[in-house]
């Protein structure tokens, strides 16, 4: 794929101090129009406002996908990826649920890698700091009407960020949504779209306004079954194995959560992606077989939860602090997405700097 670069005049004041997340914006961003059933026009262009008709699709009908993922300075200077192929992958698979053209594995990784090339030094180099990646596509055709747009963009910005949640790798507290549901079989829970974000946030101000930091779902049918954290999946430590939900439609398959479950499997944990009843995790929470229970996520990477509250009843794990095992997860995953530790798995992507 051939990329045109447009060079900015001035390049914007780097920002100093915490970084907090998603905040800032590099100088360039990638971006790639699709019309007549083909991508074109691939360029790397000064970050900025983007123009688009009042009556484009994404604003009436929502065709929108994105992608998280992160580049990392590795101590020795090495510029790294993280898996970048499953991100692709993913970004496929929810391009094609909602109806969109699909963007060529090995394209998108280059779309990425150049724009990172070009950014590099806007990649901090702080404890936990990195710089966050987010690819998107939303449909562009100017029409009144439903049905699948003709013409897309697609668009890639880069953000310096330091940890997702203030609290950073210590426990968070979780509130499990009882009224609303975010995903049933068939929809679109397992895409990274727009609108799956958008139908939390009633259950997301809730939560904070009991003082949650995040939303702990059911499934959408009996509301029996714990399924996801609004921007994490979950696992659960309970009497020496490891439970999470299985990815079977409802659940976002998670880069960060098939590293993990790949990594207690080699350590010899025994894992089982399964339907598990919230009141099952309660009651394990109140009589002590629920030992630690985690978030995962790209933004976050590891969240430690402290506390679950479903309707009324509270429940406080490892005595609200960060399990052994948590942050045996945690200091490992970030060890070799930071370059620090052994890759045996081969998932660091090199991108080549000067």
């Amino acid at each position: 794929m051939e990329i045109r670069f447009e060079k900015r005049e001035v390049l914007k004041e780097k920002p100093t101090g915490a970084l907090g997340f998603g905040k800032y914006e590099t100088d360039y961003m990638f971006v790639m129009d699709y019309d007549d059933g083909k991508w074109h026009d691939a360029r790397i262009v000064p970050y900025g406002p983007i123009e688009f008709d009042p009556a484009s699709m994404v604003l009436h009908y929502a065709q929108e996908t994105f992608e998280g993922m992160k580049a990392y300075k590795a101590k020795d200077g090495r510029v790294l990826l993280f898996r970048p192929e499953m991100n692709a992958r993913r970004f496929i698979n929810s391009n094609k649920r909602l109806s969109m053209p699909i963007i060529e594995e090995k394209d998108f990784i280059q779309a990425v890698e150049e724009l990172v090339r070009v950014e590099k030094d806007w990649i901090p180099t702080g404890e936990g700091e990195s710089l966050y990646i987010r690819p998107y596509m939303f449909a562009t055709e100017k029409a009144i009407g439903v049905h699948p747009a003709n013409s897309y963009k697609f668009i890639v910005i880069c953000s310096p960020v330091g940890a997702y949640y203030p609290e950073g790798v210590n426990p968070v507290k979780i509130y499990v949504e009882d009224e609303y549901v975010r995903a049933t079989v068939g929809g679109t829970g397992f895409t990274k779209c727009g609108g799956n974000y958008a139908g939390s946030l009633a259950a997301q101000v809730k939560a904070e306004e009991l003082g949650y930091t995040q939303v702990l779902w059911l499934d959408g049918v009996h509301r029996k079954y714990v399924e996801e954290v609004g921007s994490m999946n979950v696992m659960f430590e309970v009497d020496n194995t490891i439970i999470t939900a299985p990815t079977d439609g409802t659940v976002l398959p998670g880069v960060t959560r098939d590293s993990i479950l790949h990594i207690l499997r080699d350590w010899g944990y025994k894992v089982e992606e399964k339907h598990f009843a919230i009141d099952d995790l309660m009651k394990a929470g109140h009589d002590g077989s629920l030992q630690e229970a985690w978030g995962t996520g790209t933004a976050a990477v590891i969240s430690p939860i402290g506390e679950l509250y479903f309707k009324g009843d509270i429940v406080t794990i490892n005595d609200f602090k960060t399990g052994e095992l948590t942050q045996k997860i945690y200091d490992t995953l970030t060890g070799i997405q930071w370059g620090d530790l052994e890759d045996k798995y081969g998932w660091t992507y090199e991108v080549k700097v000067d």
